[in-house]
C-alpha cells in the first residue's frame, strides 16, 4: 500500500515507533509525515522514525496542503479512524479520492514480529506479577473491602504504582456480579468462600497484556493460580468445566486451523456439559498495541491461524444472579502450537 492517511495512536505508533493524541500521519510511497502541533514536536523530532514532522495549529490543512502538492490521486484510510466533520473537512476541495480500507493498520499487525512477541510476553511477566501482589494484598487485607476498594488496588498492584500504564479497566466482580462479563464494581463487600473474578492487564512498551482469573476465597491461601478449590460445589463444577474448556483449546490449537475451530475446542466443551447458553461471547481475541486487535476467535471467523499470531483463550459460563466464571490467557501461536506468554 504506497499512499495512506493514519489518525488512530497505536497504528501509527506501528509505523515510526512514536504517538500522541493530536497527530495526522501520512505515508506517500517514499515519503512520511508526521503532522502534530507544537506541544508534541520536541518528542516527536527525537522519538519518531523515518519520517518528517511538521509543527502545525491546523493538522486537517496541513495535511490536504501535503497532498495537494504531490498530486496524490488517492489514498487509503480506515473509516474507524476518522470522525465524521474530520473527515468532511479533510476531503472537501481536495482532489485526491479517499479509498476506504477498515482496520488495514490491524491486519497489517495481525502475524507478530520475533520483537513483539518478545514485548508482549515482558507485558504478560508483569501483568501476573501484578496478580500476584493483588493476592498478596487480599490476603492481608481484602476481607470486607469493597469491589470498588478492590477495583483501586487492581489499578495500584497491577500498574506496579504508577509505573506502567493498564491495558484497560480492571474487573472486579464478586460473585452474582462476576455473572455480567464486563461486570462494573459495586459496594458488594468480599466475604470469606465468596468467588472473585478479575480481568486486568498492563502495558509493557505500549503492547499490551491480558488475563483473567476466578479465585475461591480463603483469606490464609488466597492466589489466583489455575488450580482452585471452592467450598461451594456447584462453584467447583463450573470452574472445572470452565478449565477443562480452555486447556483443551490451548493444547490442541494448531497453526492452518480456522479461529472458528479453536472457538469450537472451548465451545463442545461447555456445551456437552450443558452449560453452552451459558457461554455468551467469543473465545478470544487479538492482543498487541491494542487490547483487541485480530485475529478474532470466534464461531463465525474464517481466518487461518498462522505462527507468530498472538490472542487470548477465555471461556466463560455466566449464569445469572448467580456467579460467573472466566479462565483466560494470552497465547502466541509458536512451531504450529499455542503458547501461553
Amino acid at each position: 500500500m504506497k499512499n495512506f492517511i493514519l489518525q488512530n495512536e497505536n497504528a501509527i505508533y506501528f509505523e515510526c515507533k512514536f504517538s500522541c493524541d493530536n497527530v495526522i500521519f501520512l505515508n506517500l510511497e517514499k515519503d512520511r509525515f508526521f503532522i502534530t502541533d507544537a506541544r508534541y514536536t520536541t518528542e516527536a523530532k527525537e522519538y519518531a522514525k523515518k519520517c518528517e514532522v511538521i509543527e502545525s495549529s491546523n493538522l486537517i490543512d496541513t495535511a490536504k496542503e501535503i497532498l495537494k502538492k504531490n498530486k496524490i490521486k488517492k489514498i487509503t484510510f480506515d473509516p474507524n479512524d476518522f470522525s465524521f466533520a474530520s473527515y468532511t473537512k479533510l476531503t472537501e476541495n481536495l482532489k485526491t479520492e479517499f479509498i476506504a480500507k477498515e482496520n488495514f493498520s490491524k491486519l497489517k499487525r495481525i502475524i507478530k514480529s520475533d520483537k513483539e512477541i518478545t514485548l508482549l510476553k515482558k507485558a504478560a511477566v508483569a501483568g501476573r506479577e501484578g496478580f500476584k501482589e493483588l493476592a498478596k494484598y487480599i490476603r492481608k487485607n481484602g476481607f470486607n473491602q469493597t469491589e470498588q476498594f478492590l477495583y483501586f488496588k487492581a489499578f495500584e498492584k497491577m500498574s506496579q504504582t504508577g509505573k506502567l500504564d493498564i491495558s484497560f479497566e480492571p474487573i472486579v466482580a464478586i460473585n452474582e456480579n462476576a455473572a455480567k462479563p464486563h461486570a462494573l464494581p459495586t459496594s458488594k463487600k468480599l466475604k470469606l468462600h465468596d468467588l472473585l473474578l478479575v480481568d486486568a492487564g498492563i502495558k509493557y512498551k505500549r503492547y499490551c497484556s491480558d488475563r483473567t482469573c476466578t479465585s475461591h476465597v480463603d483469606f490464609e491461601n488466597f492466589n489466583f493460580k489455575r488450580e482452585q478449590k471452592f467450598k461451594n460445589e456447584k462453584h467447583q463444577k463450573v470452574y472445572d468445566i470452565v478449565l477443562k474448556a480452555q486447556l483443551n483449546a490451548i493444547e490442541n490449537a494448531r497453526t492452518g486451523m480456522k479461529a472458528s475451530e479453536i472457538d469450537k475446542l472451548t465451545r463442545d466443551v461447555i456445551e456437552k456439559a450443558g452449560f453452552g447458553k451459558y457461554f455468551i461471547h467469543s473465545t478470544g481475541h487479538g492482543v498487541g498495541l491494542d487490547i483487541h486487535e485480530f485475529p478474532v476467535i470466534n464461531s463465525k471467523s474464517d481466518v487461518i491461524i498462522e505462527d507468530n499470531m498472538v490472542f487470548t483463550i477465555e471461556p466463560g459460563i455466566y449464569l445469572p444472579d448467580e456467579f460467573g466464571v472466566r479462565i483466560e490467557d494470552t497465547v502466541v501461536m509458536q512451531n504450529g502450537k499455542a503458547v501461553i506468554l
